[in-house]
């Protein structure tokens, strides 16, 4: 009688524990098929900012401005004082052993007139100079001459250089005042030379150095071009140029270093496409890949000997290894 009661009870338990297990399982489920869409989503979204950004790119692609090419020249460490001054002083030694027969690139046979040569140079090339002055010097040899020439007949003579007026006045000028204060002589001095009209540091310079051996640093628009461009100085204008690179070069180079840095800048590394890739300095140079640096097609940029054309000077050194520049042609007479 007492067993009978007992076997509803255990029935009731294993409804309850078959429910239980089946609300775990359940639960489970629901869990699992939760995770799985949480995942899904996730990855939804991912793609979604993958895709937009994507999308963004390939916007801004099409409308940002083309970037700039990279530049050819690899960045330099910073450069000490010391460091510079080494790397100067290499770079003349290597002009040195390129143009062994550098020179004065102007026609002259005593320091008057080279003097006129000189200020005849401005504002054009020392080949129409040298193609000017023979007839010239043929007509007013001295300072004396010169300043006796009617201002109409010396304006007609240089007229081939430029601004004929404006040197013709500086010539009668300077040939005045060597003719009166120097008993016809140019003088051996800067203080000197400096106060002769039409004559200024750069003038007076190249006077000093190739006439008198007194050495100078001659600053045109070559010269300080390549002056920056290697480093020795930041300035623009051509007395503080000058003073820069006096400091890193001994007096006794001064002369000749002007002459290499002149011819190096007429030649090879001009002022607006530079032969980079013919320049036998390049590792030396801080500026390298502002020119054309293909060695063939640089090679096509060299001018004058080194591009196997005439040189500027009608009567150049025994020791130039170019031609000799044509004289100027005769005017074609009128019909």
């Amino acid at each position: 009688m007492n067993a009978t009661p007992e076997k509803p009870a255990a029935a009731k338990k294993a409804v309850t524990k078959k429910a239980a297990a089946k609300k775990a399982v359940t639960k489970k489920a629901v869990a699992k098929k939760t995770t799985t869409a949480t995942k899904a989503t996730a990855t939804k979204t991912a793609d979604t900012k993958a895709t937009a950004k994507k999308t963004a790119t390939k916007k801004a692609a099409k409308t940002a401005p083309a970037k700039a090419p990279a530049k050819k020249a690899a960045a330099r460490k910073p450069e000490s004082r010391v460091a510079m001054v080494r790397r100067a002083r290499r770079i003349n030694r290597e002009l040195a052993e390129l143009y062994p027969y550098a020179h004065p690139e102007l026609d002259f046979t005593n320091p008057f007139e080279l003097l006129v040569a000189t200020v005849l140079s401005a504002q054009t090339t020392d080949l129409r100079v040298n193609q000017t002055t023979p007839h010239l010097f043929a007509v007013c040899p001295t300072p004396e001459d010169m300043a006796a020439m009617p201002p109409e007949k010396l304006e007609e003579l240089i007229r081939p250089t430029g601004f004929f007026r404006a040197k013709t006045r500086s010539l009668l000028g300077l040939s005045a005042a060597l003719r009166d204060r120097f008993g016809g002589e140019v003088p051996g001095r800067l203080e000197d030379l400096v106060t002769l009209p039409g004559v200024g540091r750069k003038t007076a310079n190249v006077v000093l150095g190739n006439a008198f051996g007194v050495p100078g640093i001659t600053v045109d628009t070559h010269f300080g071009r390549l002056a920056r461009r290697f480093g020795w100085t930041t300035a623009e204008d051509a007395e503080k140029v000058e003073a820069d690179v006096a400091e890193i070069f001994p007096k006794s180079e001064w002369t000749m270093l002007s002459h290499r840095v002149v011819f190096h800048g007429r030649r090879v590394c001009h002022s607006r496409k530079p032969a980079c890739g013919a320049c036998a300095i390049a590792p030396l140079c801080p500026s390298y890949g502002e020119g054309e640096t293909d060695p063939e097609k640089a090679r096509k940029l060299l001018k004058y000997e080194l591009g196997g054309q005439p040189g500027q000077r009608l009567k150049p050194p025994a020791d130039y290894p170019g031609q000799p520049a044509p004289p100027m042609a005769p005017p074609v007479a009128a019909s």
